[in-house]
């Protein structure tokens, strides 16, 4: 394999570029991404980039020590067998990895509306965060909630409007979702509430009603960005869909990160897993398998996220669970746990729980049964239910 190109240029390319040549492969390796910025990591844009405690979080790598022709502020425009086609010109390869992540969904209207995926999206918005702001979030699932905390936090007049009857509910469920609406104290929470159209000076509301904002920023989740992929001759359904070695349906192409779709032994269905850990881990198995090595990604997703001062940290795959149950009370610090019918752990949540989430993860893993009435117990330790 002489040429690998990997069009991507975030946490996943930039892990696979290094997981090949950790692998041997001595070949030529191009990375193109549409962005001018050298790779960084994306969870800081929420948090330390946002409130001001940092202004970058590049990755530290060497890419020209690797051997490895960056070409940032390229875009990948189109695909046939062997070739990319791109915003500077044909790219032909013997290889190929996708990982060309998300992108953010935008609301309807002419306003002007942002929103929080790239480092230059984090500067823009951090300059709109000065005291008495008035700062609408659209959108209450992990994003929506971490800028309503660094927006609280700056001194914005902070609204947040939700479509769900309560935060979070799309990603963990409302039962949960209620547990943390005592968090946005402060405040103004407008839940089961849907958003007619961004226009300026605010949001206009379904049903009538305005929320008059300086800021308006859209939370409502991303689509795995592979528009570019329409006409080619690859499998596309919610991402780009890869077995469990992350290879694609077209030979000599992997797929990594946001934008893979993949099959997982564990879950027994496809995941499009958008956060950290996966961009981060699954590179050393789309590189195995790009250059003909056997290898298997079938990990237990994990993500975090800080907001209203909690560390709010889930693992496992919720859907494959029967039953929720909870340690510990939702005015301290407190757990859910996702059972199947046979008493193993599906998945955890833990808030300011970091051992629940350590353990539990390792539960997961291995496949253990518990003890359910000593589960409850937020006294007794998660590794001592295991059965």
């Amino acid at each position: 394999m002489e040429h690998v190109v990997v069009v991507g240029a975030g946490l996943a390319g930039l892990r696979t570029v290094e997981a090949l040549r950790a692998r041997g492969h001595a070949g030529r390796l191009t990375l193109i991404g549409r962005e001018r910025h050298r790779p960084y990591d994306r969870p800081p844009l929420s948090k330390a980039v946002l409130s001001g405690k940092a202004d970058t979080s590049y990755v530290e790598t060497d890419l020209a020590a690797l051997g490895v022709e960056f070409r940032p502020g390229v875009e990948a425009k189109s695909l046939r067998e062997g070739v990319v086609e791109t915003t500077e010109g044909e790219l032909a390869y013997d290889g190929l990895v996708i990982a060309t992540g998300a992108d953010p969904i935008r609301l309807p209207g002419d306003g002007p509306q942002h929103v929080l995926r790239t480092l230059d999206d984090a500067h823009e918005l951090r300059a709109m965060l000065v005291p008495g702001a008035r700062v609408a979030v659209i959108g209450a699932g992990w994003i929506g909630a971490e800028v309503a905390t660094a927006a609280r936090r700056a001194g914005c007049e902070v609204t947040v409007v939700e479509a769900a009857e309560t935060p979070l509910a799309t990603a963990v469920g409302t039962e949960i979702g209620a547990r943390t609406e005592r968090w946005y104290d402060g405040i103004d929470l407008r839940l089961s509430t849907m958003v007619e159209s961004v226009e300026e000076g605010g949001v206009r509301l379904v049903g009538g009603g305005f929320v008059e904002a300086h800021a308006v920023v859209t939370g409502i989740g991303v689509r795995p960005a592979v528009e570019w992929l329409a006409d080619a001759d690859i499998d596309l359904h919610n991402g780009v869909v890869a077995d469990e070695h992350l290879r694609t349906s077209l030979p000599g192409v992997v797929a990594v990160g946001d934008c893979a779709a993949w099959w997982s032994r564990r879950w027994r269905t496809r995941l499009r897993v958008e956060h950290w850990d996966t961009a981060l881990n699954a590179p050393d198995v789309a590189a195995a398998t790009l250059l003909g090595e056997e290898a298997v990604y079938d990990p237990v997703p994990y993500f975090w996220s800080e907001q209203f001062g909690h560390m709010v940290q889930y693992a496992g795959h919720h859907p494959a669970g029967e039953r929720l149950v909870y340690r510990g009370e939702p005015e301290g610090k407190w757990s859910a746990v996702w059972l199947t019918a046979g008493d193993t752990v599906a998945a955890v949540l833990a808030v300011d729980r970091p051992r629940d989430l350590v353990q539990g993860r390792r539960i997961i893993e291995a496949g253990h049964r518990v003890d359910t009435e000593r589960l409850v117990d937020p006294q007794v330790s998660l590794r001592d239910c295991v059965v």
